[in-house]
């Protein structure tokens, strides 16, 4: 028991991206398992912000709405991999770029932005992130929409909410 509680703590003080990589494909929630025979081959950690925008939803309510990521990327010791922004888009320093389309969600065990199985749409170039045929999102931390302040005198406002997630490239 004992045992347990310490590696339980450890596990809460370690930097996200080691997290990330005892993270079995196999222990993912149902929902974003990617199809059998992909493996991971990159993983990023991605830190910055989720953008939302006030405005009113197809049912007339104010509410905020999502805009785009916006998000620096790094490998887990910490090296400058590229960028992560709308599309939702993944360019890398080495000129691969690749566009994704949420293929699955799955609600964060910390309340945070849901997890994401991504397929690829596109890509460009021909380094790192050009070579993934999925991606997941995962060990997500914040990003969450804000629960208040968007009504009438807020129309068009954005809010950036802070996040962080393990983007897992799979081929």
């Amino acid at each position: 028991m004992i045992l347990r509680r310490v590696m339980l703590v450890t596990a809460m003080l370690l930097p996200q991206s080691v997290f990330a990589q005892t993270l079995a494909l196999g222990d993912l929630p149902t929902a974003i398992k990617p199809a059998e025979g992909l493996a991971v081959y990159l993983e990023a950690r991605g830190s910055g912000a989720q953008i939302y925008t006030c405005a009113k939803n197809d049912a007339g309510t104010w509410t905020w709405t999502f805009k785009a990521p916006e998000a620096v990327l790094v490998d887990p010791k910490e090296k400058p991999l590229g960028k992560h922004y709308a599309g939702p888009t993944w360019e890398g320093l080495d000129g691969s770029k690749v566009v994704g389309s949420a293929k699955a969600n799955a609600p964060s065990p910390e309340n945070s932005i849901p997890w994401l199985l991504l397929d690829i749409k596109s890509r460009e170039g021909t380094g790192d992130f050009a070579k993934a045929q999925a991606i997941l999102r995962v060990t997500t931390k914040g990003g969450v929409a804000p629960s208040g302040g968007c009504d009438a005198a807020h129309i068009g406002t954005e809010q950036r909410v802070p996040y962080t997630a393990t983007y897992l490239f799979l081929k």
